[in-house]
Formats: C-alpha cells, sequence, structure tokens
C-alpha cells in the first residue's frame, strides 16, 4: 500500500529496514536554525536522514524573494539523492510534532513529481510517547539517483496572485496564525498584515486536540466553512515563507481536496514590494 498524504507510527515502525522505504528527519525551529540537526544527533528514529530547511529543501535568498524560497530543481533532486532517496520508493517525513516542517518535504517531492511520500502523524513528540525505538549519531543512506520534473501546476508566483486574488472564483488561504493574518503583529517580516482578499486557515486548525490531524471528514467541514465552494485547483494557499502552507496543502489533499496551489514566496516575499497592496483587518 502507498501512502501519500499521513502515516500512523505503528506502520512505521513495521517497516524498518525495508530497503524500498527512506525516512527523513525535518525537525526545525526559526529560533535556533541549529536545533533541529542537534536533537537529530541526540536521537532520531533509526533509520532516518536528516534534512535542514534552509540548506536543503530551500533556495539562495535574494531578499526579494521570500525566506525559504524553492531551490532549483537540479539542486533539489540532488539533496532529495543524497538523501537516499529514489524514484518509487515510500518516504516518510517526520519532525517534532505538527508537521509543519515536514510537510515542506512532502510538498516538495510532489513537486517533482514524486508522490508516494507522506507525513509522520503526530511526528516525533507521538513517537517517543508510545516508548518506539530510536537511535543516535548521524545515518548515511546510500546516494540514489533521483529524476523528477517539477509540475508547474501546483505553483502560483507574485504576478499570478496578483491577478487572481480578486477574482470571485479563486481564493487566497493564508495558513499564519490569525494575528499576524489580521496584522495585529508581525515578529518576523517587514510588514504586518494580509494579500488582499485573502481568507485566513491557520494550520494549526488542522489538529486536534493531541497534535494529530483530524479526520478527513473533519478537515473537509472545516475548509469548507473557511473557503467556501470553489473549485479546490483555484484555491493558493501561502503563509509567511512558503512553509507552513504546506501543512493546509497536506490537510487538503488528505480530506480529498486535490489541486490546490502553492504561493511558495508568500508573505515574506509579497510584503518586500511596497508597491504591492496589504489588507489588515
Amino acid at each position: 500500500m502507498a501512502y501519500t498524504t499521513l502515516m500512523p507510527t505503528d506502520v512505521l515502525a513495521a517497516h524498518f529496514g525495508d530497503p524500498s522505504w527512506a525516512v527523513v528527519d525535518c525537525r526545525f525551529t526559526l529560533a535556533d536554525e541549529a536545533w533541529g540537526e542537534r536533537e537529530y544527533l541526540a536521537r532520531h528514529i533509526p533509520g532516518a536522514a536528516y534534512a535542514h530547511l534552509d540548506r536543503d529543501l530551500s533556495g539562495p535568498r535574494t531578499f526579494r524573494n521570500g525566506r525559504h524560497p524553492l531551490p532549483d530543481v537540479s539542486t533539489l533532486r540532488r539533496a532529495v539523492g543524497r538523501l537516499g532517496i529514489a524514484n518509487g520508493m515510500q518516504v516518510v517525513a517526520y519532525d517534532q510534532d505538527s508537521g509543519m516542517f515536514a510537510s515542506r518535504l512532502w510538498w516538495l517531492l510532489r513537486w517533482l513529481g514524486h508522490d508516494t511520500v507522506a507525513v509522520l502523524d503526530g511526528g516525533v513528540a507521538r513517537w517517543l510517547a508510545e516508548g518506539r525505538q530510536t537511535s543516535s549519531g548521524e545515518e548515511h543512506r546510500a546516494a540514489r539517483e533521483f529524476a523528477g520534473i517539477a509540475r508547474t501546476d501546483m505553483v502560483v508566483g507574485a504576478d499570478g496572485v496578483q491577478a487572481r486574488m480578486a477574482q470571485a472564483d479563486w481564493r487566497l488561504v493564508d495558513a499564519r496564525t490569525p494575528e499576524r493574518y489580521r496584522g495585529d503583529s508581525e515578529p518576523i517580516d517587514r510588514v504586518a498584515g494580509h494579500i488582499p482578499g485573502a481568507i485566513n486557515h491557520c494550520f494549526q486548525w488542522n489538529l486536534d486536540e493531541q497534535g494529530r490531524f483530524r479526520p478527513p471528514e473533519g478537515l473537509r467541514t472545516r475548509f469548507r466553512d473557511t473557503i467556501g465552494d470553489v473549485a479546490p485547483e483555484h484555491i493558493i494557499c501561502y503563509c509567511g515563507s512558503g512553509v507552513t502552507a504546506c501543512h493546509d496543502l497536506l490537510a487538503l489533499e488528505h480530506a480529498g481536496v486535490r489541486g490546490a496551489k502553492l504561493y511558495p514566496g508568500s508573505w515574506s516575499e509579497w510584503s518586500s514590494d511596497p508597491s504591492r497592496a496589504v489588507e489588515r483587518s
């Protein structure tokens, strides 16, 4: 069975040592960019390789293209190969708990045409709470050849957002917290607020009280309440830098709402240009 959205912990535990599976630790925090790697070295799920958000899952910053721009396709292919991932393998990505960072790798692999990738539901926090096995130190999977072609229909740039933000049959979905969406506070980017016309669906709303993703029917109801009746391929998700928006995209996919797109530059790119409109509410 192929897993393309979420992975239960017991299923992953049952596949230790399976050469057709690849596990990737994506733990990260914006407050300390070395934290995730330190945690990985101290304790991680056996067999996992580590992927760093800045080094492996993002491209170079120009300070006009957002805080976590998409990597160049050929560079990303090489990074994926270094993680021991080949086409056709089942990939499992995890982070500390919510899937906030693991969903970035999930989306990037799908962008390159690799659909057999899932996020570990509950992350390493749930894994540890269940008393499951861990390893320490750095682990290396044998490098593999990875061939992937970017799916251009999964991405919308700033100009595309500008062209669609006033169209009634499109929805811009902001995955940030309500405070940042409204413009009450902005701890990271230069301007507070949101893209005009965007509606707020905070990524944390995709999770239940235990920090696991809500069931598909619950997600569908919540997204319907937020987005209304719009074609899935007319949904564009963004956040601060194109990371937590992938969480909304994962939740939509898990809910069976397929075809939504990512604005990779997100608010950090949009707000870097003073000519672009900003809305606060």
